[in-house]
């Protein structure tokens, strides 16, 4: 459905739907389903960009399980973990799968071309095919048993893996994985004992994951994805390790409120009841009238047109006059729809009264009543059938728009125009149309017949597309059968109808990828069948050219093209198979076949070595404690008339994390406010927020509000609700604070009167209070589409960042809520108080015995064995004394003191700018510029062709990101320093192209230079030299480097080198054993329940420091230590701090 443009569109017109991923604000979930196939992609190939790009298989293997342990973690999903990989698709996908699969292999030849002609030097290893990534190739086979062993190794070394179901759903199993996991969700929804309150989240790329979620009607359901970022293809290159990704969470619950929102003018006109999860169908259904995966859009129904919001403009006249909904639970109700759709159809007149209008003018130009030959002939041909005809048909299907007041079967001709105007528009009208299908889909005549076909396959393939997301695939062989759609028009007169569908089988994994691989593609195939695809007595050759077409057919983008291949057909394909299948080896036979997915569970008892599939590069698990059991491949189907809505528990319990509009009063309204939910204002409309003004004035009154809040536990950030704990009200005149020790915690509940102190506010700190609101009315507006309107009251607080365990008097222990030390400022009414919150029911500790169990991880907090980890021992004979038994691992720790002393004898030194331009003999101008970016533009200044501009900058400064090139540049206040590293480069760049120093020299005062004015000469090409400076920077070292923050503490590659040497000398040591008898306060034991807590509160990080992680389950193995090299802020970031090997 354009699908990045329906993500971004959705999220422009809807503002608050997503948020940014915050580790201690997650939400708690049940399930965590991933649609596999975008991790896959993302591990393989994450720059197509690059044709220099290569990398291994096994690498390719470690980082997509370092990818599912790292969403694992984020979400940390308390019942099920559901993994699906893309088995063998439905037919209706796999036209888009071949011509993906076609553009891709003949993008990457282009570029490979390319590359090659500017004297580019490819990698002699071979490119790595993502047409392989497609059921069946051995990539796939082999990616299949490794998943199966990253499965069974965390089952049995992971405790977080250990109480989870876990489902593999691999390429063997056919269907897509996104359907694949609703078709769980619909099984597990049908059983007694299904929790309408289960919490869902879907992990994938695809938009229509957004429609797959809403089918659901599951009320607690959430999108994780990674960020995107607009503005061109080049600006969308993902950051491959998800460390450094932001997530977003995109919030169904929201979602379907803004829906609500959207059609609820709708309560008072429909004569029937008003259901939001009917009107959420029916919102289902328009979305795939501009086109999907499985149908073109219709003509001129563009998503960046604004034809959603006409759809629904439509829909919200339309419906009142309907005896209900269109979409009923999956199945079209086609009086319903068509009605709908003779209404949308006044689109296509409307649309080509746009082109009349310039036509008519033109027509009083050059004097031609009908402005073309075939325009006329069509006139002649309509005033003939009206001859002919005495009447149309009932089920007849007309060239023209439904323009009938509401009759069902009425003539779709118009015999009796009015006037002559009308006659021309619907003869030119007529003609449009049938310009558009001869051209487009090459028929000769376009019959009253040929349009029935058009309307009765488009109206089958709606249909079929809403089996698909609510019932699961009801035919493995139906596909549309065009490359372009009808148009709305010419889809009438359908309501009679019979839709069924043949359920058929998938096809095998071979017939699939001779369906769906280009020839360039081959080598996926067994050899027996490569033959089929580039010999030219193949009987079906003419299945994969090597040359074809491709039709933007009014989108933007070379993605969005319609591919011009041929459709397969099934027979003609088997039939050309059948020969060669005697051929295959039992190896390939074990590929071409379909398989169930597969259950896993941790069971302690459980016992045996599950030997590595690849010995060489990933450890066999010697003690592996996985179960599984097969699931067959009809297990969780579910008959179409048990899948029910859920059940809705619309009680006031809030779940934490899945935000709500409800809790405050506000009115909506849609209009154009310029949002910026991405890197741009939206130029669509958004649904702004107004919160209503509260006529209670006791929340106007400073002492009132202080009273009930300070010191307490509330909800802020609204609709996106994160709870924070109130340190001081203010009005602007008087503030309210609590008196209370640095550090300090608590929690003023029930009774307890927390200790307040007042003051009356300056004219300063009024200031800062005005400028605050400013600020977060601004915040509200410009991201959050919301209207906050006058701010009396400002609470200043706490966000909750984790938990921790306290110890009691007597030996207890109970989870208490540690608060950021960082204050901020809320405006009162955007903040929610006295909510009921759904709490965990996850295990809490209750005694000390409990929390520090035998043979359990700690690290110490006191001197002389802090940040040394132990293994917790029996301790019940001291636990009477609150004291636990420890035996702590002492290492050997690298002595870095002389180094610390002596680094300004491995640092690099930096020079001002006009040190280097004395040494190179040029400017200190021609330093600044080339240091950074400068602009080639193609032409010359006079007559420049186009706006395309080559950076032929070293990129080593960035001023605007504040950034710099470690080893290269350094930004020591407001000035630029070089390193000698930086004087070679630039020495060797003036070397090999005087002449563009020479003349950017003499015209420092231009932003931009142009290639023919530089190389002016006749025998100068001026567009080759820039593209062999290009080629050479690119292809220079220095181009790989990567950026730092100018704020950023780093110590350079000299001094991490000499660290590593001292580390080393270590590494061979053993550490020693110690035992000791600890307070608990002297402890800390890492737990889930603690993560964002920080060990020690009052630790500070420098530069040298040695530290050890304290965190299971992470990127870094528990209790590796590591020396910190780069600190940002006050914490050192995970990627400047150099761990040591793991022994």
């Amino acid at each position: 459905m354009g699908v990045p443009k329906f993500y971004r569109w959705i999220s422009e017109r809807y503002p608050c739907l997503s948020e940014v991923v915050k580790e201690h604000q997650i939400p708690e979930f049940d399930n965590l389903y991933l649609d596999m196939n975008g991790i896959i992609h993302q591990c393989s190939h994450p720059n197509d960009e690059d044709v220099h790009f290569r990398i291994t298989e096994d690498k390719i293997f470690a980082d997509i399980f370092h990818y599912l342990e790292v969403l694992f973690r984020i979400i940390k999903p308390r019942k099920v973990f559901f993994m699906a990989v893309d088995g063998v698709a439905p037919r209706a996908k796999m036209n888009q799968q071949r011509g993906r699969r076609f553009r891709s292999a003949k993008e990457a030849e282009d570029k490979i071309k390319k590359a090659v002609e500017k004297g580019e030097v490819l990698p002699t290893e071979a490119r790595f095919d993502s047409n392989c990534i497609t059921p069946g190739t051995e990539f796939m086979a082999r990616l299949h048993e490794h998943l199966k062993y990253f499965v069974n190794m965390k089952i049995s070394t992971d405790k977080s893996w250990q109480g989870v179901s876990i489902y593999l759903s691999g390429h063997e199993t056919p269907g897509e994985g996104e359907h694949k996991i609703m078709e769980f969700i619909r099984s597990q929804k049908a059983k007694p004992d299904h929790d309408s309150n289960t919490r869902h989240c879907l992990y994938g790329l695809d938009a229509d994951l957004i429609m797959l979620g809403l089918t659901s009607h599951e009320v607690h359901f959430s999108l994780l994805r990674e960020e995107v970022r607009f503005g061109g293809k080049k600006n969308q290159k993902r950051v491959s390790a998800p460390e450094e990704t932001t997530f977003h969470l995109l919030h169904l619950s929201l979602m379907r409120e803004y829906i609500d929102y959207e059609f609820s003018s709708l309560k008072d006109k429909i004569p029937f009841e008003y259901d939001v999860e009917r009107i959420i169908d029916d919102w289902i259904l328009m979305g795939f009238l501009v086109g999907n995966d499985f149908i073109p859009h219709l003509p001129h129904l563009h998503i960046n047109h604004d034809a959603l919001p006409l759809l629904y403009r439509t829909y919200i006249s339309v419906l009142p006059t309907l005896g209900g909904y269109i979409n009923e639970n999956g199945y079209l109700n086609l009086y319903n729809f068509e009605k709908y759709l003779k209404k949308l159809s006044d689109f296509d007149r409307e649309h080509f009264n746009e082109i009349f209008v310039d036509l008519k003018w033109f027509e009083s130009k050059v004097g031609n009543k009908y402005l073309n030959e075939a325009a006329g002939q069509a006139a002649e041909e309509a005033k003939n059938l009206n001859k002919k005809k005495n009447k149309v048909a009932d089920d007849a299907f007309c060239f023209s728009a439904l323009e009938n007041n509401g009759e069902e079967n009425s003539e779709c001709l118009d015999e009796n125009p009015e006037d002559d105007d009308d006659d021309l528009f619907e003869t030119e009208f007529r003609q449009y149309k049938r310009t558009y299908y001869m051209s487009k889909m090459g028929v000769e005549v376009v019959s009253d017949e040929f349009l029935a076909d058009q309307a009765k396959c488009y109206v089958q393939a709606i249909q079929w597309i809403l089996h698909y997301y609510y019932h699961g695939v009801q035919c493995w062989s139906w596909y549309y059968p065009y490359h372009y759609a009808p148009y709305l028009s010419d889809i009438c007169n359908f309501n009679h109808l019979k839709l069924t569908f043949d359920f058929g089988k998938p096809f095998m994994p071979f017939e699939q990828l001779l369906a769906v691989l280009p020839a360039a593609s081959k080598d996926l195939l067994p050899l027996t069948y490569q033959n089929l695809m580039i010999s030219s007595d193949s009987p079906i050759i003419d299945y994969y050219p090597q040359d074809f077409k491709t039709d933007l057919n009014g989108k933007q983008q070379e993605w969005e093209a319609v591919v011009l291949i041929p459709f397969i057909d099934e027979k003609r394909l088997l039939e050309a198979m059948a020969s060669c299948n005697k051929c295959l080896t039992e190896d390939e036979k074990k590929r071409n076949r379909h398989s169930e997915c597969i259950m896993y569970w941790y069971e302690m008892e459980t016992d045996f070595k599950y030997f590595s599939p690849w010995p060489e590069k990933f450890q066999s698990v010697d003690r592996c404690h996985a179960r599984y059991k097969l699931i067959s491949l009809d297990a969780w189907h579910v008959d179409v008339t048990d899948n029910k809505i859920t059940n809705v528990n619309k009680s006031a319990l809030y779940f934490c994390g899945f935000p709500t509009l409800k809790h405050i009063k506000h009115k909506h309204s849609m209009k154009k406010a310029g949002v910026q939910v991405f890197q741009q204002s939206s130029r669509g409309e958004n649904m702004i927020l107004e919160l209503e003004t509260e006529e209670n004035e006791d929340n106007q009154n400073v002492d009132i509000v202080a009273s009930a809040v300070l010191g307490k536990s509330v909800f802020v950030n609204w609709p996106h609700l994160e709870e924070a704990r109130v340190i001081a009200v203010s009005d602007g005149e008087m503030k309210f604070y609590l008196e209370e020790r640095p550090g300090t915690q608590k929690l003023y509940t029930g009774n307890s009167v927390p200790p307040t102190k007042v003051i009356y506010v300056g004219d300063k700190e009024r200031n800062v209070w005005v400028k605050e609101i400013q600020g977060i009315s601004e915040h509200y507006h410009k991201r959050k589409g919301v209207v906050i309107n006058e701010t009396a009251i400002v609470l200043h607080a706490q966000l909750l960042t984790g938990r921790h365990y306290l110890l009691g008097q007597n030996g207890e222990v109970h989870l208490e809520k540690q608060w950021s030390k960082q204050v901020l400022s809320f405006v009162y009414q955007t903040v929610v108080q006295d909510i009921t919150t759904f709490e965990s029911g996850s295990s809490h500790y209750k005694t000390l015995g409990e929390l520090f169990s035998p043979k359990s991880s700690v690290f110490m907090l006191g001197a002389p064995y802090y940040g040394c980890m132990g293994e917790v021992q029996e301790s019940s004979d001291v636990l009477s004394e609150n004291r636990i038994r420890v035996i702590l691992s002492i290492p050997c720790e690298p002595q870095l003191l002389a180094l610390i002393q002596n680094q300004h004898t491995f640092s690099i030194k930096y020079n001002p700018g006009y040190v280097l331009a004395s040494r190179l003999g040029v400017n200190g101008y021609l330093v600044s510029r080339f240091t950074g970016s400068i602009f080639i533009g193609r032409g010359s200044k006079k007559n420049p062709h186009g706006e395309q501009k080559s950076n032929v900058g070293l990129n080593l400064k960035f001023n605007k990101k504040n950034e710099e090139v470690p080893g290269y540049t350094k930004r020591v206040g407001t000035e630029w320093t070089y390193s000698s590293a930086a004087e070679l480069l630039l020495g060797e760049y003036i070397e090999r192209f005087p002449e563009l120093f020479s003349y950017i020299s003499k015209h420092s005062q231009n932003d931009v230079f142009y290639e023919d004015d530089i190389w002016a000469g006749e025998d100068e090409n001026g567009a080759e030299k820039v593209e062999e400076i290009v080629s050479w920077l690119k292809s220079h070292p220095v181009n790989t480097l990567s950026h730092s923050s100018c704020d950023l503490q780093i110590l350079d590659a000299d001094i991490v080198e000499k660290i590593e040497e001292e580390v080393a000398k270590c590494e061979s040591k053993k550490p020693s054993k110690v035992r000791v008898t600890v307070k608990p306060h002297l402890l800390f034991k890492p737990l889930e329940q603690q993560h964002g807590v920080v060990p020690d509160q009052d630790a500070e990080f420098r530069l040298f420091d040695r530290v050890v992680n304290v965190r299971e389950n992470f990127s870094v193995p528990l209790g590796l230590r590591g020396t910190i090299i780069g600190i940002k802020g006050d914490v050192p970031n995970l990627k400047h701090i150099a761990y040591q090997q793991v022994p």
